[in-house]
């Protein structure tokens, strides 16, 4: 009976190992066949990344311009706009300082801010600065008479503050001095400003620049601000005869791209990026950043490492030969004196020897009297806009490129490349360690990213005036009626109501406010 009862309970215990086993087998290979899947899971996934990740960029289609998804630049008016009236409440002086672009920058500002206060702007003041060298003045270096035509329906603009007359004498009116705030809003117009100008009669606002916020929640004020950048701003005839003599030259050879190579003293001494110089260059670029910029304690590899250094001309050309662009591209550089000369410029030639500029371009003479005036860098800026590409190497306080940027979008979304400089930084600092394997990939997959100058989203710290998306475009088949473009005859009918109202100085003329069709 003993024997009988351990007997049963040998396979009882028998029975429950047995039980356990299978039930730990079947886990197990439930188990197995997780792993399995999750495996499989995970390469598939990082074989989708790798597909997704590696892409080719085709530099043919560079060449042409960017797809526009159905917008086309448009900036006329799409609402209520009544022309200005003809009792104002004062006049207006703006001092543009800084260089061209900034200037060029401040004069669509002091036109939004004669509409906004209801003045009449005399024609904005150019800063002749230490820099520049260079006296032109506004009627040197732009169209007066088309600037006034074209805005014709915006503000009332004269060439100078009228003369009173009082006690028998005849003298110019005196204008009240003021310095307004930096990104001053809106309401400092309307309140501060105006209440100088209506006790006054005329204000002086000076110095002039980014004295305007930029982000104002007003379309048609945004508008405007591009009828005075793309439209009325319109250089000089002999400017635009000499740029447009270089790019046929240019353009004889075929197609060309032009690249604003920012490697200059105040750029690389603003950056604080020294320490590939030399003792001496070192020197001075620090004397010259104590002189000219406020001080502030800079690191060079933390500015390398999160793109505060401008690109150096081998890096340029190094971005260049990886997207696929080879020895036989022709570029226009636009640049000034590039700092540590040809040791620099050496690596780049050898990459890219087709290099020109506009005094290697020019027959005239002209620029080579006039290098660091007004007319080079008007000149450079019509042949970056009309170029096939344009790349600027460094867009950062950069007026000259940002405003190119924008009107090369506005111009019919015109290619651009654009290196993501923080992201660049390290593949080339690995690079520069020894570490090389795979550079040319890692670099197309940053590029890749970009828009290469089509429409995209505008965000922070994207100024306005290198992408004017949306506000100063529009589409023809638009889903969002804001996005809809305006009426053909939109120009007819602010020229009717300016006429009805005894306002209209010149002749309307369509081809104001439209942009010419390549």
């Amino acid at each position: 009976m003993r024997r009988a009862a351990e007997m049963g309970q040998r396979r009882r215990q028998l029975k429950q190992w047995s039980g356990i086993m299978k039930g730990m087998i079947g886990k197990l290979i439930i188990a197995a066949i997780v792993l399995v899947i999750c495996t499989f899971s995970l390469f598939t996934s990082r074989s989708t990344i790798r597909s997704t990740t590696r892409t080719e960029i085709n530099t043919e289609d560079l060449w042409q311009t960017a797809p526009s998804d159905g917008w086309r630049p448009s900036s006329a008016p799409r609402s209520d706009w009544p022309p200005p009236p003809s009792k104002t409440n004062g006049y207006l002086r703006v001092r543009c300082n800084g260089g061209l672009n900034q200037q060029r920058t401040a004069i669509c500002n002091a036109v939004l801010a004669a509409r906004i206060m209801n003045a009449t702007l005399v024609l904005p003041e150019l800063d002749a600065n230490s820099f520049w060298h260079d006296d032109s003045g506004f009627q040197g270096i732009y169209d007066v008479e088309h600037f006034i035509r074209t805005l014709r329906y915006d503000v009332r603009i004269v060439e100078s503050v009228p003369e009173i007359h009082k006690n028998g004498k005849t003298k110019k009116m005196k204008t009240f001095q003021m310095n307004p705030p930096r990104d001053a809003p809106i309401s400092w117009y309307t309140t501060t400003a105006l209440e100088k100008m209506k006790e006054h009669g005329a204000i002086y606002l000076t110095p002039f620049s980014h004295r305007l916020a930029e982000e104002i929640d007003n379309a048609e004020y945004q508008r405007l601000r591009c009828r005075v950048n793309y439209h009325a701003l319109r250089f000089k005839r002999h400017i635009m005869e000499l740029s447009h003599a270089i790019v046929n030259r240019l353009r004889a050879q075929g197609r060309f791209m032009a690249i604003h190579l920012r490697f200059e003293m105040d750029m690389l001494s603003f950056a604080g990026c020294f320490d590939i110089f030399s003792p001496k260059e070192q020197k001075e670029l620090k004397e010259y950043r104590e002189k000219n910029f406020a001080p502030k304690k800079l690191v060079y590899d933390e500015r390398r490492a999160i793109g505060k250094c401008p690109l150096t001309p081998e890096e340029v050309g190094l971005v260049l030969r990886a997207m696929g662009f080879d020895n036989s591209t022709r570029i226009y550089l636009a640049a000034g004196d590039l700092y540590g000369g040809e040791r620099f410029m050496k690596p780049f030639r050898s990459l890219f020897p087709h290099l020109e500029n506009h005094s290697t371009v020019d027959t005239s003479g002209q620029l080579k009297k006039n290098t660091r005036g007004m007319l080079g860098s008007a000149v450079d800026y019509m042949v970056c806009l009309l170029a096939d590409i344009f790349m600027p190497t460094y867009d950062g306080p950069s007026n000259f490129a940002n405003n190119l940027l924008g009107h090369r979008l506005y111009y019919g979304f015109r290619t651009i490349i654009r290196p993501d400089r923080k992201a660049l930084a390290p593949i080339f600092i690995d690079r520069e360690k020894g570490r090389s394997a795979g550079f040319e990939e890692a670099v197309r997959s940053v590029m890749a990213k970009t828009s290469f100058g089509g429409p995209h989203k505008r965000i922070s710290p994207e100024s306005f005036y290198t992408n004017s998306w949306p506000e100063c475009f529009c589409q023809m088949s638009a889903k969002n009626p804001a996005n809809k473009c305006p009426p053909e005859n939109n120009m007819e009918t602010l020229h009717s109501r300016l006429q009805s109202e005894g306002l209209s100085d010149f002749s309307a003329t369509e081809s104001n406010l439209t942009v010419s069709k390549r």
